[in-house]
C-alpha cells in the first residue's frame, strides 16, 4: 500500500521566511520592469493578482489564467509586452534572493527517507509562484525538480491552499492513488485545515510535539514526522472523502484534473483502449458527460424540488457501446461535461444545511440524504479519474517504447 506524502515547501523544507521573502521578490520584480511599467502601478497589479489567485474557485481557468487576466488590464498592456522581461528576471534576478533563505536541516535526508520507503512524495507548495521560481526553491532546499511527483505551480494549478479543492486536484494529478495519504506543512490556515476539511490526515511541522498516538494531526519537526510515520500501520492514514467539504471539493477539482489527462493525446490515442476489455480515453470522457447530465444532474433537481425524493439510478455500462462513444469529439464530450458539471456545482453552492440533510430514497442504496447522494457522485469522479490516469499511463509508456 503506497502512502502518498504532500509536502509543502515554505518553511517546511526551506527556511523562506516569507515576511521579509516576499516584500524583497516583489520589490526586486518592480525594480526589474520600471523601465516598462511604473513601480507603483506594477506593484498594485501583482497584489491584486495575486487576491485573485487566493479567491479563484473556477476549475476550468488555471491561476496563471486568472492571473494574467487581471494583472495585464490592470497594467494597461498585452502580456507579449513584458513576457522577455519577466523570464529574464526568473532566470538572472530571482536566483539572488536565495539569500534570504537558508536549506532546514535534515529535510533532504528526510525526503531521501521517504522515498526509499517507497512513498508517493509530492512538493504541495501554494502555487502562487511560476515554474521557474518554484524550481529555484527548490534547489535553494538542495532538491532536484525530478525527485518529485508533483510540485504545484500557478501554471498548472486552478485553486491556492486556501481551499480544499487544491487538495484534490493535487490527489487527482496524481491518480487518485487508494492509499493512505499525509499533508505536511507549517501553516494551520493553508496547510492543515483545508486538507483536513478533503479528509487527509495532516501533520503540522513546526507545530508543538504532540503525542505520538495521534494519529488525526500530528506535530512536531521533520525527524517527529518520520517518527510518526515509522510507527503506525500506513492503513491508519487512508483519507475519508465523506463530508460536504470534501465532496464539493472533489466534484470541482475533477474539471480541474480531467482535460490534464487528454490533453497531451491526440484523437488517435484517446480512441485506442490501453488493453482489451478498457475504456479508451474517449469513453471515459463521453461516460463521465453522460453521467452527469443524465444521472448527477437529474438527482440533484429532484432532491432540490421536494423532501424525500426517489432518487433512479439507470444502468450505464452499457452506453459506451450502444452509444459508439469511440466515435465521439474527446475535446468537445469534455466541454459538454464541464458545462453539464459547472450547472451542477451552481445548483447546489450556498445550499443550506437542511438541504444536504434532506432525506431521498435511493434505488440503489436505500434510505439516504442529499450529502451521500453527491458524495457517491465524488466516488464516481474518482474511479473514473483513476482509470483515465491509468489509460494516459498506458499511452505515455507505450510511446516511449515505439519511439
Amino acid at each position: 500500500m503506497t502512502l502518498t506524502l504532500l509536502l509543502d515547501l515554505d518553511d517546511t523544507l526551506l527556511n523562506t521566511n516569507l515576511p521579509a521573502f516576499m516584500p524583497a521578490y516583489f520589490q526586486s520584480l518592480a525594480d526589474h520592469v520600471c523601465g516598462h511599467v511604473p513601480s507603483e502601478k506594477f506593484l498594485r497589479a501583482l497584489i491584486g493578482g495575486v487576491n485573485q489567485m487566493n479567491e479563484n474557485e473556477d476549475p476550468r481557468k488555471t491561476l496563471r489564467h486568472v492571473f494574467d487576466s487581471y494583472f495585464y488590464p490592470e497594467l494597461g498592456i498585452s502580456s507579449g509586452e513584458l513576457v522577455d522581461v519577466l523570464e529574464d528576471f526568473y532566470d538572472n534576478v530571482f536566483p539572488s534572493l536565495r539569500s534570504y533563505t537558508t536549506p532546514v536541516s535534515g529535510a533532504p535526508e528526510f525526503v531521501e527517507w521517504a522515498l526509499a520507503s517507497g512513498f508517493q512524495v509530492a512538493i504541495a507548495t501554494d502555487p502562487l509562484f511560476p515554474r521557474k521560481a518554484t524550481y529555484h526553491r527548490l534547489r535553494w532546499a538542495d532538491f532536484q525538480p525530478d525527485q518529485f511527483g508533483l510540485i504545484s505551480t500557478f501554471e498548472n494549478f486552478h485553486f491556492t491552499k486556501a481551499h480544499p479543492a487544491y487538495y484534490a486536484e493535487a490527489l487527482g494529478t496524481m491518480g487518485w492513488d487508494d492509499g493512505p495519504v499525509v499533508m505536511a506543512g507549517n501553516d494551520p490556515h493553508r496547510d492543515i485545515l483545508p486538507a483536513r476539511k478533503l479528509g487527509l490526515k495532516t501533520f503540522h511541522v513546526g507545530g508543538e510535539t504532540a503525542s505520538n498516538s495521534d494519529r488525526e494531526a500530528g506535530s512536531g519537526s521533520l525527524a517527529d514526522l518520520r517518527q510518526w510515520l515509522e510507527s503506525a500501520n500506513p492503513s491508519v492514514f487512508e483519507p475519508a472523502f465523506k463530508s460536504r467539504d470534501a465532496t464539493a471539493a472533489i466534484l470541482s477539482s475533477t474539471l480541474a484534473i480531467l482535460p490534464k489527462f487528454f490533453s497531451s493525446l491526440n484523437q488517435d490515442d484517446c480512441r485506442q483502449e490501453p488493453a482489451r476489455g478498457d475504456w479508451a480515453m474517449n469513453e471515459i470522457v463521453c461516460h463521465l458527460r453522460d453521467t452527469e447530465r443524465e444521472v448527477h444532474a437529474v438527482q440533484v433537481d429532484l432532491m432540490l424540488e421536494k423532501d424525500d425524493a426517489f432518487i433512479p439510478r439507470p444502468e450505464t455500462s452499457v452506453w459506451a457501446s450502444e452509444r459508439e462513444y469511440l466515435n465521439e469529439d474527446v475535446m468537445m464530450a469534455a466541454e459538454n461535461f464541464i458545462s453539464a458539471r459547472m450547472d451542477v456545482l451552481n445548483k447546489i453552492k450556498n445550499q443550506p444545511e437542511e438541504i444536504w440533510n434532506r432525506r431521498v430514497r435511493h434505488a440503489i442504496f436505500g434510505p439516504s440524504n442529499f450529502s451521500e447522494v453527491l458524495s457517491f457522485a465524488a466516488d464516481h469522479d474518482r474511479l473514473h479519474l483513476q482509470q483515465a490516469w491509468k489509460t494516459m499511463q498506458s499511452l505515455t509508456r507505450g510511446r516511449v517504447q515505439s519511439a
